[in-house]
Formats: C-alpha cells, sequence, structure tokens
C-alpha cells in the first residue's frame, strides 16, 4: 500500500480527507500571490517572540523530565472543534433496476419520490495554540476550512464561539480570535535555528482523546514536494514525536518551551492515518509571517517575479554547461511581468538572491513569496554562460489557473522513441488555449513505457525548441533532433501557454 499524507484534522462522524503524496517528474512553479481575505485588518496584537537575551529556560535532562518545559504551556493549546452542513448523496436502491423485481412489484419498485439530497452536520475536531493574551490562536486552515461554527475549549474547561480573523489556504494556515484576555501565550521560537537531532514536543488534542504531549526529535527540515496544497508553499519540520489525527494546529515545541512549528500532517502507509513516526510541522518563522500579514493588511500577498521556474536537473545542468544542479532555471517569463521588463530570459539559471545561493527552484520561491510587491531584488544569473546581474522590483499578481486542453492532430513520424508529433496549426493551437501564430509540433501521443514518459513529457505539448533552434514543423524537429547525434536534447515545451525545459533521449 502507498504511504498518504494526511491532514490530521479529527472527523467525528466522517473520513478526513486523504491526499496522495507525488512522487517523481519535474516540477514547475510560477511565482505568484495568493491568500484569503480577513475580515478586518490593522489590528494590534502583542505577540511575545524569543530573542537572544530571552532568559533561557530551565535545563531538562531525560533523568528530570520535561515537565519544566511543558507545564506552563499546556494553557497555551486549545481545542478546537468545528461543524458545516454537507448535502447527503440519495441511496439507491440496490434492486431497483432488477428485471426479476420488476416482473413481480413493476417498475415502479424502489422508486421513491424525487427529492433534493439531504444535508446533514459535519463535526471534526483539531488543535491550535494561543498566540496573544488577547485570544488571538493560531491553527490549520484545513481544521476550519468551510467551518459554518467554531468552537474553542482551553483547559480551565471555558468554552467560546471563535471568530475566523483569516485564512491562507496555500501555507495551511489561519487566524482565530475568542472574546477572552490574561491567557496564557506561546512565544515564539526561531524555527531556522532547528537542527536535525534537536528534541522536539508536540501538543494536541489526538483522536479527541484530551490534551496530549509526545517526545521525539527534529528528524529533517526543509521538506517540501508533500502536494498538501495545489501551488502551497512547503517548507516543513520533519519529526518523528507522536503526531495522530486531531493533532492539526497544535503545537510544536523546543526544549526552551518556545513554539517552533504548528503541526499539520502526517505521512502514513494505512488506511486508519496512525502515526508511523513522520509528522510534519509548519516553520513558526513562516506561521509568524504569515499571521502579521493578515492581522495587518486583512490579506497575505507575496512578491511577483512573474517567470516560470523549474528545478535544474543531473541532464539540464550537463545541457547547459552547469558545474552542479543548484539554482532554478527560468522555463517562462510572462510577458509584461516584473522579470520581463528587467530583461530576464527563458534559458536563464538564477544562482543568487540578493548575494545568497540559490539551492533550488523551492528554496527561491519561498524566499520570493515572502517579500513585499515593490521590493527590489538582486538576482544572480548565469545566461549562455555568462554571469550577469538583474535587478528586478516584485510585482504582485493574483494566482490564474493553467490552462489545458488536447489536440485532435494525429500521429506521425517522430525522431524520439516513443513519441508521436504533429506540426502546430493554428486550429489545434487554439484547441490548446494557444495564440493561433504560436509556433512549434504538438505532441499527439506518448508512450507510457518510454524514456521520453519518464521526463513529464505529454499529449498537448507543444514542443518549440530543439537544442535551443526553433522548430515550426515536424520535419524541422526532427532534423535537429537527428542533429543531437543520439546525444540528449534540450527542449523547449509549451504547456498551456507556459514552457519550461526538458532533456529526452534521441535515438
Amino acid at each position: 500500500m502507498s504511504d498518504k499524507v494526511i491532514a490530521i484534522r479529527r472527523p467525528m462522524a466522517v473520513v478526513a480527507l486523504v491526499l496522495a503524496l507525488a512522487l517523481g517528474g519535474a516540477t514547475t512553479w510560477f511565482i505568484v500571490a495568493g491568500g484569503r481575505t480577513a475580515l478586518g485588518a490593522g489590528r494590534s496584537v502583542t505577540l511575545k517572540v524569543a530573542d537572544d537575551s530571552s532568559p533561557v529556560a530551565t535545563r531538562v535532562s531525560f533523568a528530570d523530565g520535561f515537565a519544566a518545559v511543558v507545564q506552563p504551556n499546556l494553557p497555551a493549546v486549545v481545542n478546537i472543534s468545528t461543524s458545516k452542513m454537507v448535502k447527503n448523496p440519495q441511496i439507491q436502491n440496490p434492486f431497483e433496476n432488477d428485471p426479476f423485481f420488476q416482473q413481480f412489484f413493476g417498475h415502479q419498485f424502489g422508486q421513491a419520490p424525487e427529492q433534493q439530497p439531504q444535508q446533514q452536520r459535519e463535526m471534526s475536531l483539531g488543535s491550535g495554540v494561543i498566540v496573544s493574551p488577547d485570544g488571538y490562536i493560531l491553527t490549520n486552515n484545513h481544521v476550519i476550512d468551510g467551518a459554518s461554527d467554531i468552537k474553542v475549549s482551553l483547559k480551565d474547561k471555558r468554552e467560546f464561539k471563535a471568530q475566523l480573523i483569516g485564512a491562507d489556504p496555500k501555507t495551511d494556515l489561519a487566524v482565530l480570535k475568542i472574546p477572552a484576555t490574561g491567557l496564557t501565550a506561546m512565544t515564539f521560537g526561531d524555527s531556522a535555528k532547528m537542527q536535525v537531532g534537536d528534541f522536539v514536543l508536540a501538543i494536541g488534542d489526538p483522536f479527541g482523546v484530551g490534551e496530549t504531549v509526545t517526545m521525539g526529535i527534529v528528524s529533517a527540515t526543509g521538506r517540501n514536494s508533500l502536494d498538501i496544497e495545489e501551488g502551497g508553499y512547503e517548507d516543513f519540520i520533519q519529526t518523528d514525536a507522536a503526531i495522530n489525527p486531531g493533532n492539526s494546529g497544535g503545537a510544536l515545541i523546543n526544549v526552551r518551551g518556545e513554539l517552533v512549528g504548528i503541526n499539520t500532517a502526517i505521512l502514513t502507509g494505512n488506511e486508519g492515518g496512525g502515526n508511523e513516526g513522520v509528522g510534519f510541522a509548519i516553520p513558526v518563522d513562516m506561521a509568524r509571517g504569515i499571521m502579521q500579514q493578515i492581522l495587518k493588511n486583512g490579506k497575505v500577498t507575496r512578491g511577483y517575479l512573474g517567470i516560470m521556474i523549474q528545478e535544474v536537473t543531473p541532464d539540464l545542468a550537463k545541457a547547459f554547461d552547469l558545474p552542479s544542479s543548484e539554482g532554478a532555471l527560468v522555463g517562462d517569463v510572462t510577458k509584461d511581468g516584473p522579470a520581463s521588463k528587467a530583461g530576464m530570459q527563458k534559458g536563464d539559471i538564477i544562482l543568487t538572491l540578493n548575494g545568497q545561493p540559490v539551492e533550488d527552484s523551492r528554496s527561491l520561491r519561498l524566499h520570493i513569496a515572502s517579500m513585499a510587491p515593490g521590493q527590489t531584488v538582486q538576482l544572480g544569473v548565469q545566461r549562455n554562460g555568462a554571469k550577469l546581474t538583474v535587478s528586478v522590483t516584485l510585482g504582485e499578481l493574483p494566482e490564474t489557473p493553467e490552462a489545458s486542453a488536447t489536440p485532435g492532430a494525429q500521429s506521425a513520424p517522430s525522431a524520439v522513441a516513443g513519441v508521436d508529433v504533429d506540426t502546430l496549426t493554428p486550429e489545434i493551437a487554439g484547441q490548446l488555449g494557444l495564440p493561433a501564430e504560436t509556433h512549434g509540433v504538438v505532441v499527439t501521443q506518448v508512450d507510457p513505457s518510454s524514456a521520453a514518459a519518464e521526463t513529464g513529457l505529454q499529449r498537448g505539448d507543444v514542443i518549440q525548441e530543439v537544442n535551443r533552434t526553433p522548430v515550426g514543423s515536424v520535419d524541422q524537429y526532427n532534423r535537429a533532433v537527428k542533429a543531437a547525434n543520439g546525444q540528449q536534447a534540450l527542449l523547449l515545451v509549451n504547456r498551456g501557454g507556459t514552457t519550461h525545459y526538458v532533456v529526452i533521449p534521441t535515438e
């Protein structure tokens, strides 16, 4: 059975949403803005943030236990219960279309009067962290998503109806407010300082049994590629501290008693969705920034470069004559976008951001997303073997859905094994949602067992360049591929109006 990433809200009436973990394949990103509008902006909130001058918590050891760290923080972790109305599908009589029963009881057997689908109330449980004495709470978006009623229960048994201040699905974070003051609030730590092997403790309400504390270590940092939210921003802390359904939105703290993460998901290989030692938490540095934007501006805004970036694989590094696979490859540049205005081009490799090395495309995407629109950044770029610096003033743009279509073209011979192509006509371009003047050859079929399929090439893709040479017909495409002399070929592929690079073997 394949592993799954599960959002760890605890349902009381229905099974929680299970999200499959995406494995392998080339990944591309558009750096865009996003977020959900908050109910009111410009709020003044007091947050406790640790710094180097903060007093160090009592030293802990296995002999003494962790009570000195845990006990002061228990009142700051709350239980969150939500409810929403969901439609019930109509249940069909299994014998309704059985000829035997119709013979004796008529064609009206089993048919009830036509009714609209009825509704039922769905209940679920999660956790949250009080981050301000004035009643502000940080939790996961999936804990409260779609809820009509949100109730918060404190450790002292008090219960409050909570107001949703705002949420950001792209990071799976939400901010709540309850009408209470003088509450115990957690101190924000520095998640950037967390290292593999550090002790951590998870606090939450697993399975609805009540407040529970588990201990473990940080088993990895910077985890991504979980695709919990499509187009989301992932930079998880991974831990083996036991996390289970109902822990969503709870606290991950260090041995100083500081909040370092918001527990979010688990990786499980069974249908029950229980803990198997692989849990994920949103770093508190990210959570704090998102929360402050929601409270101050009423929404989450992200910097926008106006480029599509992709991983520099070893094959792409070789094709672009790079010494390593570090950096981010520019697959496309949005017309009239910030990067376009600054002179960025397809095929540029971004190696540094404001003088700091760019490890990969995801790290670049996270850094740009954390910056404010209007900020100017310096990008260190390699272009055709030359190094240059490009200054870009970030913009802000809402996300746009990717166009998708399939061509009605027929197969034609191709110089790449397992790939059939045809010349792109204005009619086919229209079917694909592309401008009529788009040039290239359209992929009409890809053999699933071929090496080309492993690169992510798929039906409906338009190949516009082979080894940086434009192609406008099947003949030009085949000649360009054959010119590779059996070596790998670098293709510029247009999918739904955006381009990216792939490297495929040739015959």
